[in-house]
């Protein structure tokens, strides 16, 4: 779609406003009942601070401009992107710049539904927009906005059963999709998907649903030996080529991944030793992980996968400023969701593999040198960046912001390189 009539103007005054030396942006997962992904919530500061400054049209411009500046495809492949919009920027139309296809336009609840703002999104809607109402709560003059919202967002930090109640008795008759939000642990996400919500927004994914044991069970111990294998400083490949040669489903998905483009090698590979004299121990260990995760995860939202990833390559990258080492740091982002992967308790995990005392200890939540990678990304995956600065002070928010944005890539075209 191309700009509206004085489009132009909107990007030339952005662009004015893209001088700013730090930017953020994150992304939050939005999952359905089977817990695919089918949307994510955009996040963006210009600042170290959790917050924007200035007037709320300043605002605005910057949320427009980092998603033009980032491109909202980045962040959102092949799903819905939700962005938050304040009245400026429906009123004036500022938000089509944006894709109308793929782009969610969520109405922030400090925005009063007057006639003007009313008009705007009947326009954006007739243009192909999605409208959400944010944080949604019972009050008067709510049904102009009803009528025309996709989606309705109820925070469930911010409510209780009898409240949410009284709204989906309100709601009742409406076509818009209920999207519980802030949806942390697994028993929160069946008391949503009881209560008749269809999308979850939250990391709840990514949180164990563990029943405690003594025992890890049979069908787990050869990915906990490949683990254990991947995890030593040196690889010992007779002992990995062993494990993976004893699961062929591990061993198939290996192997098609090396001889993927991805990886850019330029012969078949039809060994799991050859594979790893190739390309090499750091991209043997990465490989491996993909291909044993796919495994693992069949019941498992793809969101998990694409987070394991995310995180490793993120706190790679980030130990190359950090003065940490980076084939560790990697290892330590892949394992940093491996219990909800494998659903043991993550002490059971890293009790049964070969990590320094420091990894192993960030790993179980402690804070430490080494914990500063998996730090940084667990906050710019919520959108709080308060004290980014200090964790990684030789690197600006520029650079933190572009290494998320490479770590988001790059996990979507490792799964995307598996599942061809």
């Amino acid at each position: 779609m191309g700009a509206p009539e004085g489009g132009t103007n909107h990007a030339t005054a952005l662009s004015e406003k893209s001088s700013e030396s730090n930017r953020f942006l994150a992304r939050q997962p939005i999952l359905d009942r089977q817990r695919r992904v089918v949307a994510y919530e955009l996040l963006f500061r210009s600042g170290w601070s959790n917050s924007f400054s200035g007037e709320p049209e300043d605002a605005t411009r910057q949320i427009l401009d980092n998603v033009l500046v980032t491109g909202a495809d980045t962040l959102s492949v092949q799903t819905l992107a939700f962005v938050n919009c304040t009245r400026d920027s429906l009123v004036r139309r500022l938000v089509t710049l944006l894709p109308a296809a793929s782009t969610v336009l969520e109405i922030l609840e400090t925005v009063e539904p007057d006639h003007e703002v009313i008009a705007a999104c009947r326009s954006l809607k007739d243009m192909g927009f999605r409208l959400a109402l944010d944080d949604f709560v019972l009050q008067q003059g709510m049904q102009p906005r009803i009528d025309l919202a996709d989606y309705i967002k109820v925070d469930f930090r911010a409510s209780d059963a009898d409240e949410r109640r009284k709204i989906r008795a309100a709601l009742r008759g409406s076509p818009a999709a209920l999207l519980a939000e802030k949806v942390e642990d697994e028993a929160e996400f069946e008391v949503a998907a009881a209560e008749g919500y269809s999308l979850f927004q939250g990391y709840f994914f990514c949180r164990p649903a563990i029943v405690a044991r003594r025992e890890v069970p049979a069908n787990q111990l050869n990915s906990l030996r490949l683990l254990t294998a991947l995890s030593r400083p040196q690889l010992r490949i007779q002992e990995i080529e062993h494990i993976v040669m004893a699961d062929s489903s591990l061993c198939y998905r290996l192997l098609r991944l090396v001889n993927s483009p991805l990886y850019a090698i330029h012969q078949h590979v039809e060994s799991v030793s050859s594979a790893l004299l190739i390309v090499g121990e750091n991209e043997f260990r990465k490989l491996a992980w993909v291909a044993l995760s796919a495994t693992l995860s069949k019941r498992q939202p793809h969101a998990l996968l694409l987070l394991s990833l995310q995180r490793a390559r993120f706190c790679e990258l980030v130990a190359l400023f950090a003065g940490l080492r980076p084939a560790e740091q990697y290892v330590l982002g892949l394992l940093s969701v491996v219990d909800a992967i494998l659903q043991l308790p993550m002490a059971t995990i890293v009790n049964a593999l070969p990590l320094r005392p420091a990894v192993r200890a960030a790993l179980l939540g402690e804070e430490s040198p080494e914990a500063i990678g998996l730090m940084a990304t667990r906050q710019f995956e919520t959108g709080d960046w308060n004290g980014a600065g200090d964790l990684v002070p030789d690197m600006s928010g520029q650079e933190l912001t572009r290494i998320y944005a490479e770590s988001v890539h790059w996990s979507h075209q490792a799964l995307d390189c598996h599942d061809q």
